[in-house]
């Protein structure tokens, strides 16, 4: 054993942990509302990169590799450190153009979070506050076709709020990025991320798009016999909204807790003994996108693991149809980003992180893996049930396949839109407001062919943010990787509801943290190469043969037994609103669930 490897590991570690836990603790109050912590967050935030791009702490980690009586495990653990210090190596004159990135950015953050949102009543002319998440739900689920309008102009409005400081900070992230050697900012956060370039993930999305643009000309098949239907602000009700309305009534979110740590425990999933904290309902100031993230990362002290801890959230319009089954989504999908860091064995703590050298794209693999299993029919028909315990019928199953089936594709075809928008603002030369509305514009159109232009893409939330910008791709691949391995499972196992072995595979998986990189994970779990096959085998399915393998996968479910037991997830849990803790699970999980309802109804008598 080398003492002095040793003992700069332990401070790595030690030291890395607290800069992260600062951060993450001050982010998630910024992010819940409280802006005035928005300093001290941006001051926390330059602490911890200027510790990953210290040059002094990579020359360290490769003083310690030349030592000559190092042990197997301490060469191993060193490696992993000169790599991390690699990935953000950053010269220190480019340290103010770092800070004023971090200032602009907070800036837009506090700007969008605490505008007033809201649309123009078309019958009243009077203003109706609403935030984007309501006003996006009014125009899958109101029947007023007036107030859909009304809620698409005021998010186009909307979208427009931070466009000229977002061209400022695409110029300054590119001369950050072009400054350590790279193409463009897209090509410096893709490397790192993903260890992959623009070349490789175009290539298969440019693919992915020949291989199923098809679906654009069915959807302006069927309006012809749905006047109006590629007009942005009734697509998604004349779609799908009578279906938001049918299925609604088995999507209590009443139910959603319960419904979620029953499915996760029959999966045997565990947290480990981690902390977790949630906060589902929308408010005033609240960040408008659903997340999770780690203020203490599973660490060792001393041969001691200490589990670590995870918040996640969403933005739940309580009371508004279809909140129910967005709610329930964002607990799997945020409790699977939760359980796969939770789960983590690994030493280093910069391997337990979400940052690189995490995989965005594994990471989103699971999460995406877990809520698909949950919009399954094998889960529907098990789980979810209406007030009078009838479970979500086949036949409802059946007649939204039939009508929405030709829209299998277009999931991946707005991740692409967001990727492909992303990629040609970063390679714009000089670009403006106007550039980057026209490129909005067009690339919509590219991908979704509405009838009228619209600029969604600049209402996405991950493109104003350092962390989340140039990474949008990472949820395509991940949808990739999710299908290739649900074949995987499917081939092996016969089903994954409620699955045990399923569990088991993916808490062994998780249980290595950020230690190889996205297409090797990809291999190791699924014994094939990342590749788009199974993903277009599932969306190009003949509808006749994906509905009889609905009736088996259901049929199969029926000789699976009901999860009967108490929910342990090995954590403790407690549910929050802002700063106000509603309950906890120190009783039991069933009595959390049942207090966070009991305040849930309060909430319904304020909306």
């Amino acid at each position: 054993m080398n003492q002095t490897a040793r003992q700069l590991l332990a401070r790595l570690n030690a030291e890395y942990l607290a800069l992260h836990k600062r951060f993450e603790g001050l982010w998630w109050q910024v992010r819940m509302g409280d802006h005035s912590l928005e300093q001290p967050q941006n001051e926390a935030e330059k602490a911890r990169d200027l510790f990953r791009s210290d040059a002094g702490n990579l020359g360290l980690a490769r003083e310690a590799l030349a030592m000559t009586d190092l042990t197997d495990s301490e060469r191993e653990r060193l490696d992993i450190w000169e790599h991390f210090f690699e990935l953000y190596q950053t010269p220190p004159e480019l340290t103010p153009l770092r800070d004023r990135i971090t200032a602009l950015e907070g800036n837009v953050a506090k700007k969008l979070a605490t505008r007033k949102e809201g649309y123009t009543d078309p019958k009243t002319g009077q203003f109706v506050e609403a935030s984007k998440i309501k006003m996006r739900m009014i125009m899958r689920t109101n029947s007023d076709a007036f107030v859909r309008k009304a809620c698409f102009d005021a998010l186009e409005t909307l979208s427009l709020d931070a466009v000229n400081e977002y061209v400022e900070l695409v110029a300054m992230r590119n001369e950050f990025a072009r400054a350590l050697g790279f193409e463009d900012f897209y090509a410096y956060k893709l490397r790192i991320s993903e260890g992959m370039s623009k070349d490789d993930v175009f290539s298969i999305f440019d693919e992915i798009y020949e291989r199923t643009r098809y679906v654009l000309a069915g959807i302006r098949e069927l309006e012809s016999t749905k006047p109006g239907l590629r007009k942005p602000w009734n697509f998604g009700f004349m779609m799908t909204g009578s279906f938001t309305l049918e299925e609604d009534p088995y999507y209590d979110f009443d139910k959603a807790l319960m419904r979620w740590g029953r499915s996760f425990a029959a999966l045997g999933i565990t947290y480990k003994g981690g902390r977790l904290q949630l906060d589902l309902l929308d408010r005033q100031g609240k960040y408008n996108n659903g997340f999770c993230h780690y203020p203490t990362l599973v660490n060792f002290n001393e041969g001691k693991r200490d589990p670590g801890a995870a918040n996640f959230t969403c933005n739940v319009v309580y009371g508004q149809p279809g909140a129910g089954f967005q709610g329930s989504d964002t607990l799997f999908h945020e409790g699977g980003h939760a359980a796969d860091r939770l789960c983590s064995e690994q030493i280093e703590v910069c391997l337990n992180t979400e940052w690189p050298p995490a995989s965005i794209a594994w990471a989103e693999t699971h999460s995406q893996f877990l809520d698909t299993m949950y919009s399954s029919i094998e889960w529907r028909t098990r789980y979810a049930k209406d007030k009078d315990g009838n479970s979500y019928p086949f036949e409802l199953f059946e007649r939204k396949a039939r009508q929405l089936r030709v829209l299998a594709p277009t999931n991946l075809h707005q991740i692409m839109a967001v990727s492909e928008f992303e990629r040609r603002v970063y390679e714009e030369s000089e670009l403006t407001a106007e550039k980057v509305t026209a490129i909005a514009r067009e690339v919509s159109r590219k991908h979704l062919d509405y009838s009228e232009d619209s600029l969604w893409l600049l209402s996405v939330p991950h493109i104003y943010d350092w962390e989340s910008s140039a990474y949008y791709h990472s949820y395509g691949l991940a949808i990739l990787a999710l299908q290739q391995w649900r074949k995987y499972f499917y081939d092996k196992y016969g089903y994954v509801v409620d699955n045990p072995d399923v569990g088991r595979e993916m808490i062994g998986v998780w249980e290595l943290g950020s230690a190889k990189l996205f297409p090797e994970f990809v291999e190791l779990t699924t014994g094939r190469k990342l590749s788009p096959e199974a993903f277009l085998e599932e969306v190009t399915m003949d509808i006749e043969a994906y509905l009889a393998r609905a009736r088996q996968r259901v049929e199969r479910m029926k000789t699976v037994p009901e999860y009967s037991g108490p929910v342990n997830l090995n954590a403790d849990i407690r549910m929050v609103h802002g700063k106000e803790v509603i309950a906890d699970n120190s009783v039991s999980f069933e009595d959390m669930a049942e207090r966070y309802n009991v305040w849930l109804q309060t909430q319904k008598q304020k909306s």
